[in-house]
């Protein structure tokens, strides 16, 4: 009986061919499981920061209470301080209109069931701090129409009457988007999702429709 067998160059042929096949396999799937946790770890450091908006900027340079460099006494909020709203001894946070700041603390409480905590970022501010923080917008949107997208001028910002507060993180702003108007929170730029202010009639009508940003508002133009 004559027997038929693959010439040994042949058969290392295609165990070399398995080999390469098999080494292949095992790195796609470790690029594929780095790669995952790669993007795990930035979705969760992207959904449990907090929103860095663009009209709430750090003053930089020297702090000593002045247009050029001013302090926590003009309402200036450090990143790595952020109060909650019952700080009230902080006077970005103390200094905000009586009725919002209550309806912030009513909101804050019930979101603490939940738990979800309230951040201010930047609430009551003085003129100087908003001239400074419109100065510093302006150089880095190239132009004060581009600025005034994201930053009133002291004469016309509702930080500085005490009427408005830019809250976080993104938790706060996700439950607020979904229960603000029962508190009569609303959020009024649809380019500033971490704006709040006051607007006691959306208790019962809801909140009004958002303008695109401050410069559509005609409070602006006073």
């Amino acid at each position: 009986m004559n027997t038929r067998t693959t010439p040994l160059p042949l058969r290392a042929r295609r165990r070399r061919r398995v080999i390469i096949t098999a080494i292949v396999f095992a790195a796609a799937v470790i690029l594929a499981i780095a790669v995952q946790q790669s993007l795990s770890v930035a979705f969760a450091d992207a959904t449990h920061s907090d929103p860095s908006p663009a009209s709430t900027p750090v003053p930089t340079g020297d702090i000593t209470g002045s247009v050029i460099a001013p302090s926590e006494a003009d309402g200036v909020i450090r990143d790595d301080d952020k109060p909650t709203v019952f700080e009230v001894d902080r006077v970005a946070v103390g200094n905000l209109d009586p009725a919002l700041l209550e309806a912030l603390q009513r909101a804050a409480s019930d979101a603490e069931r939940d738990g979800v905590t309230f951040r201010v970022n930047s609430g009551w501010r003085s003129p100087a701090l908003q001239e400074r923080m419109l100065q510093d917008a302006i150089i880095q949107y190239g132009s004060e129409n581009e600025a005034r997208r994201w930053v009133a001028t002291p004469e016309t910002s509702e930080h500085v009457t005490g009427g408005a507060v830019d809250l976080g993180p993104w938790s706060a702003l996700d439950w607020l988007a979904q229960r603000g108007s029962r508190y009569g929170l609303c959020q009024i730029y649809a380019n500033e999702s971490w704006h709040y202010e006051l607007r006691p009639e959306a208790v019962d009508d809801g909140c009004p429709e958002m303008l695109a940003d401050p410069t559509a508002d005609p409070r602006t133009k006073r």
